[in-house]
């Protein structure tokens, strides 16, 4: 069985994926397939021996799709830019010419005097129709060639009510021509147009939209260093990194970032990899230590051997993580979509019933397919095709005023259905950074005061963290001399003549410093408290603890309670070790927490709570990329790395977690705002077709024109407006 991923070229929404998957699962030989709108692409499992790719190309392109080779990112992207900005240009011409039809078509209703007989602005209406139809003319190449093959989508409605409403409006210049200028009121080219530009407007936001999911991975990419430093006979060569082999020796400096994962041959130093777990403090690396790619060396210089390369890299892993995770979401299945393939069909069928029966019934010509046409005009999709994106749009600019950011419309739908949040902790329930939190000492002051006098010379986080605090308390510092750091212990120095000590258990117990039992008892304390206690000592005694943690932000108490009134369940998700995670999680008051979760096991996790209900990630950094990409709904909070931002579906620009609520009401409020605007579109669809057809005329009832049939089109699309605008009052 091989398995394959290909582009799918054509695809406009949720019933083209779903004609596509539906054509290449009932191909001989296709154990399954999986298309993805969003994507674009298509995952697909099948027999060698029973198929090949060639069918595969074959079968799409008879249903009005392609299959296209995959490229690059960096070319994909090129290529969806140059698409936007392609449809941009169309929407503009397209939007020109419908406000110079609706000047010429409902000019004179409103007094405006132009100096053209009923024929000269029955053809410049039919000119100015007609460069409308060419800016839009991919949705009657579409509508129509997936209507044939008995697979009409979105672009079918489209095609099908425009084209109605242009050919009789062509008779009705014919008529005019012939001298009959009652014609003139039965136009409906401005109808034409203005469908087609809302239509396209639409289209144009979700392509911007979609055309941004490439970006998380362009910026992932990015993160591993160009260049490398290894060793070649004896010399430091500087290489490009994606040139570096397995068993290379390679160089780094302090500042600098690996270029590929490895094992620590000599040196010490701190590595920064919350990239890879989340964890804010950097993990002091030595011989036989693992190292991994892109992760940045803080303190001293490491030569490693290399074990992983290109591919094989825990970056990689995480970049593959990510991309199979945005290649599995079920695309948003918007509902005028799914009932289109039903919608269109009967409409066209009530509309050639009415003309034939009417001919049997023996009315003239004219009259019978004036009502069959009228059933194409009301049934037109303009306030179908408006009720979602009309809603998405007032909804996202109502958010971004409240610091929200939806990147596409399937994180509104999909928001309100959520039943569980899980939250990464550092940097996002907690501030992500270091602090001093606890200074433990008879005499606090003179404790921070040595403590900062030596920490001053190193530049680890936890090093400044003591002296950040000593300048917040304006606490001198003084000068310190024999600066030495100890190697999985800590530092010393000498201030003032007298040496001092900064570090663990261990370091004390070197100088033969011993400790007291309350001060065991305090570290042990402050350890099951999730802090990292940093011992200060002389060579005669105990000065004192400071603890150092990562510190929870201010309002996430207020968040996490926020949420459990919704009756929504809260769970911690870290890579952080099990002793810090617990305390971190009964601080927060988060049902649940899980402990020591590197980026595929955070990913795993999201799975197996997916099983259960829609699932919420809301993370900040590298490391939570994949999860956030696997989960329902990714929420980034504001001060999140550029790939975690890219990856999620929401932003919370103002990096503040109570916003998550807000999110959540902001979706209910969007649904059921678009579930009333479908109601509308319906309602004059259910109403008016009836009246088209002529039925209620048997009973002495009102026939229904072209003219009112597309008023009664026009008033739903405005009934849709005025609703969504309703979203700019949510609070």
């Amino acid at each position: 069985m091989k398995e394959i991923q290909v582009g799918i070229g054509g695809m406009t929404c949720a019933s083209c994926s779903s004609a596509v998957e539906r054509t290449l699962n009932k191909l001989g030989g296709v154990e399954k397939a999986q298309v993805n709108l969003a994507t674009e692409t298509a995952t697909i499992a099948f027999d060698e021996s029973s198929l090949d790719v060639d069918k595969i190309k074959q079968a799409v392109a008879r249903i009005g799709y392609s299959v296209v080779d995959t490229v690059d990112h960096k070319t994909k992207e090129e290529e969806k830019a140059r698409d936007l900005k392609s449809l941009a240009h169309k929407l503009i011409i397209s939007a020109v010419l419908t406000v110079a039809l609706m000047v010429l078509a409902m000019g004179p209703m409103v007094g405006l005097e132009l100096p053209l007989s009923h024929l000269q602005n029955g053809i410049a209406q039919l000119v100015l129709a007609i460069g409308t139809m060419v800016a839009g003319s991919m949705f009657f190449t579409k509508g129509f060639s997936t209507l044939f093959k008995r697979e009409p989508n979105m672009d079918s409605l489209v095609a099908i009510g425009t084209s109605a409403s242009f050919l009789y409006s062509i008779w009705g210049v014919i008529q005019i021509a012939g001298g009959n200028h009652e014609a003139a009121h039965h136009l409906y080219f401005e109808g034409v147009g203005t469908i087609l530009t809302l239509v396209m407007l639409g289209r144009y936001l979700e392509h911007r939209s979609k055309g941004k999911t490439g970006e998380a991975i362009r910026k992932l990419m990015e993160l591993a260093p160009a260049k490398a430093t290894v060793l070649r006979d004896g010399q430091q060569v500087v290489i490009d990194a994606s040139q570096v082999v397995v068993d290379d020796i390679v160089m780094v400096k302090p500042g600098e970032k690996l270029p590929v994962d490895g094992v620590v041959l000599s040196g010490f130093s701190a590595i920064d990899e919350s990239l890879l777990t989340g964890e804010s403090i950097p993990v002091e690396k030595s011989l036989g230590n693992d190292v991994y790619a892109a992760t940045l060396n803080t303190t001293g210089v490491l030569q490693y051997r290399a074990t992983k390369v290109g591919s094989d890299t825990a970056l990689a892993n995480i970049i593959t993580l990510v991309q199979d995770a945005q290649g599995s979401k079920a695309p948003i299945a918007r509902v005028a979509d799914k009932i289109s393939g039903i919608f269109v069909p009967i409409v066209m069928g009530i509309s050639v019933i009415t003309f034939l029966a009417w001919m049997l019934a023996g009315i003239p010509f004219e009259t019978a397919i004036l009502r069959a046409v009228s059933v194409l005009v009301i049934a037109c999709p303009c306030s179908l095709g408006l009720a979602t994106p009309i809603a998405i749009m007032v909804s996202s600019g109502k958010g971004a005023r409240l610091g929200i950011l939806f990147r596409h419309a399937a994180a509104i739908e999909q928001l309100r259905q959520v039943e569980t949040i899980i939250f990464d902790k550092t940097g996002t329930l907690t501030e992500g950074k270091p602090l001093v939190t606890d200074i433990i000492s008879d005499d606090p002051e003179r404790t921070l005061q040595l403590a900062a006098s030596v920490e001053q010379h190193s530049e680890h986080p936890l090093s400044r963290a003591v002296v950040q605090k000593a300048k917040e308390m304006e606490t001198q510092v003084l000068e310190s001399t024999d600066f030495q750091a100890l190697v999985g212990r800590g530092i010393e120095a000498k201030v003032d003549g007298t040496l001092v000590f900064i570090g663990n258990p261990a370091l004390l117990a070197d100088h033969a410093i011993k400790l007291s039992q309350e001060i065991q008892e305090q570290l042990a304390q402050l350890s099951d408290q999730g802090k990292t206690p940093l011992l200060v000592a002389t060579e005669q005694q105990v000065m004192g603890i400071i603890a150092v943690a990562d510190t929870l932000r201010k309002e996430t108490k207020q968040a996490i309670n926020e949420l459990r009134n919704l009756n929504i369940r809260t769970i911690m998700l870290t890579g952080d070790n099990e002793r810090t995670a617990k305390a971190i999680a009964k601080q927060a008051g988060v049902d649940s927490y899980l402990a020591g979760r590197l980026p595929h096991q955070k990913e795993e996790a999201i799975s197996e709570y997916a099983k259960q209900g829609k699932v919420a990630m809301v993370g900040d950094g590298i490391n939570d990329a994949p999860a956030l990409a696997k989960a329902d709904v990714g929420i980034a909070v504001g001060s999140a790395t550029d790939v975690a931002r890219e990856t999620a579906d929401v932003v919370l620009v103002r990096n503040n977690l109570t916003d998550v609520t807000k999110a959540f009401q902001l979706s209910k409020a969007t649904m059921r705002n678009i579930h009333q605007n479908l109601f509308w579109a319906f309602f004059y669809n259910t109403l008016g077709i009836p009246l088209a057809t002529g039925v209620l005329t048997l009973f002495g009832g009102p026939q229904l024109s072209p003219m009112f049939a597309a008023f009664a089109m026009s008033m739903s699309s405005v009934c849709v407006v005025l609703n969504a605008l309703r979203l700019n009052r949510f609070k």
